[in-house]
């Protein structure tokens, strides 16, 4: 694997996958959206099979599935990277060679979730990675959690990781300001070919500003070209610039988020945005998410058309 710090930088926008009212993948839909996401200038690539793509609510074989979509209606134009979200190396390993078979140049390699309640020792975090490293000669973009959380990794254990093979990037997401700006530079010093990328929706401004190379997002999903445009302004240290776009990217968020990091039902939310402005034909989410209460609904469209985007009529929340 080639590593260059250029290719892994920029906009990722984190995909929505939708569903139909039996609860398959919408592929025709999901090829449709994936290409007007792709079709913005300033997408580098595209991450489906993320959280906002509902990962943990797709089989394996259905993961492997939507790659090979993305790999057919946008590859040719950019990167497709697919998420990667086992509990033991084995299935990771699994996942990453469907991955790479199916046509993505990366994988999004998320912690094994059972560290969330247990924890886990170094050896552990960076054998993990250097399993997959290992196994699969494909691209691996690291999912770093909260620093809150049993399963996020430590700086040191982010060196280590850096220096596999197959890493090209650090999807940065520490959500700890204090530690942004160090750990960025620690990290570039050392492995200066892996790019490090924020995927800070709640302060995207403030984590490029401290240290980023580029942001992988779920609101890029919903509004690739203001958040690339933000992106872009904010790495060329034009402050002024990013500031003006930061107010509407906030005023977009708290209609669809509300406020805060995205958590519970954010992705849900977003989805039933994207549904509520034409760029999704269905807001369907997978069990056991439950269908958005009628009055959020409309509280959600009545934020949206306040602050500027067309909600489209008869889509349930007139």
């Amino acid at each position: 694997m080639i590593k260059s710090r250029g290719a892994w930088s920029g906009l990722f926008p984190a995909t929505l996958c939708p569903f139909t009212d039996r609860l398959d993948i919408d592929e025709e839909d999901l090829a449709h959206y994936l290409s007007w996401v792709a079709g913005h200038a300033c997408v580098k690539g595209v991450v489906v099979n993320g959280h906002t793509g509902e990962i943990t609510s797709l089989r394996n074989a259905e993961r492997a599935r939507v790659t090979a979509i993305a790999a057919a209606s946008v590859g040719q134009r950019v990167r497709v990277i697919s998420g990667v979200c086992a509990e033991g190396s084995l299935d990771a390993i699994d996942q990453a060679q469907a991955a790479k078979e199916a046509g993505a140049s990366a994988i999004l390699l998320m912690p094994p979730h059972h560290w969330l309640r247990f924890g886990r020792n170094r050896a552990t975090a960076v054998g993990f990675v250097e399993d997959v490293n290992n196994a699969v000669d494909i691209g691996i973009v690291l999912h770093q959690y909260p620093a809150w959380t049993k399963a996020g990794y430590s700086l040191a254990e982010m060196l280590d990781i850096a220096a596999l093979s197959n890493v090209v990037s650090i999807k940065m997401g520490t959500r700890d300001m204090a530690r942004q700006h160090h750990d960025y530079e620690t990290l570039r010093q050392a492995a200066p070919d892996v790019s490090i990328i924020t995927c800070h929706d709640e302060f995207l401004l403030a984590s490029l500003l401290e240290g980023a190379d580029g942001a992988l997002v779920g609101f890029a999903g919903y509004a690739p070209e203001l958040i690339g445009a933000l992106v872009d302004k904010a790495l060329a240290g034009d402050l002024a610039g990013a500031r003006s776009l930061r107010d509407r990217v906030d005023t977009l968020a708290k209609a669809i988020y509300a406020f805060g990091e995205p958590s519970a039902d954010a992705h849900q939310r977003m989805k039933m945005a994207a549904y509520l402005t034409g760029k999704l034909a269905s807001p369907v989410a997978r069990p056991p998410l439950r269908p958005l209460a009628a009055q959020a609904v409309k509280t959600m469209a009545a934020a949206l058309r306040r602050a500027g985007e067309n909600v489209l009529p008869g889509r349930g929340a007139d």
